[in-house]
């Protein structure tokens, strides 16, 4: 069985899927980009500033689906310049504590809305 997450904390799909599917104890979070979900648009212009509201988007996505950051078992970064990958570091030690979840980071040509970042995460539901 699966249960589409649906929150108005994080930005509202703008296409055909949900922001995040409840499956089997886990949670799949669709890419998330660094929309304000109550302005509807990109706030932050440097990497430090969207990697945050990218990860205040997902926190808020697995919180309506009865999960946490603390609970992240993977994640897949999405950055238009890699070389920003140190400064997405640091605000990933601001989020995660302990052990950090499995990731891979891979640079691509362009994100939707211009946006530097997009992040997509697997976490385990709250048992």
């Amino acid at each position: 069985m699966k249960i589409a997450i649906i929150t108005e904390e994080a930005p509202l799909p703008i296409g055909s899927y949900s922001q995040a599917v409840k499956a089997n104890g886990f949670i799949f979070v669709s890419g998330q980009i660094p929309i304000d979900p109550k302005i509807g648009e990109v706030v932050a212009e440097d990497i430090e500033g969207q990697t945050q509201q990218v990860l205040e988007n997902i926190k808020s996505i697995l919180e309506a689906g009865d999960s946490s950051l603390a609970k992240v078992v993977k994640i897949t970064v999405f950055l238009k310049d890699i070389k920003n990958l140190p400064q997405v570091n640091k605000v990933f030690e601001e989020y995660f504590e302990g052990e950090f979840p499995a990731r891979e980071s891979v640079e691509v040509s362009r994100l939707p809305r211009d946006a530097e970042i997009e992040i997509s995460a697997i976490a385990v539901v709250n048992s």
